[in-house]
């Protein structure tokens, strides 16, 4: 099926807990006014929309200039495996291409690992620097 990237403009909370249920973030979704608020604060967010439905999403933060973070970047499970996800990712690394550092945080397993790779990106200790989180 095919899908088409936009970006993503006008919050539906349905639409979007609904997507972040799906893929099992629920984390996100118990407190779905502060999620709001979280999307009203990002830099750029992208949604992937399989005929009229939101099938992926990912959503960036940061000053947009010397450093960007992808905090979210997540696909339906029934839509995965086909090149969302990648055309989601793309699109963000095409806009901020010429930002100093771009950074993402994700699960620690091989899946991931091999997606991101896949896709242009380098593990933290193949990086010349550090990491910390809190």
């Amino acid at each position: 099926m095919e899908f088409v990237i936009r970006e993503y403009t006008t919050y539906d909370e349905q639409e979007i807990v609904s997507l972040y249920e799906r893929v099992g973030w629920r984390a996100y979704t118990k407190e779905p006014e502060r999620l709001k608020r979280a999307f009203s604060r990002s830099l750029k967010i992208y949604g992937a929309y399989q005929k009229k439905k939101l099938a992926g999403l990912i959503r960036v933060v940061g000053d947009g200039v010397s450093v960007v973070f992808i905090q979210d970047l997540l696909v339906d499970p029934a839509a995965q495996g086909k090149g969302i996800g990648s055309a989601l990712l793309q699109t963000i690394l095409q806009d901020y291409q010429d930002v100093y550092q771009i950074h993402l945080v994700t699960d620690h397993n091989r899946k991931m690992i091999r997606f991101y790779q896949k896709n242009g990106l380098v593990k933290d200790r193949d990086w010349n620097g550090c990491a910390f989180t809190k």
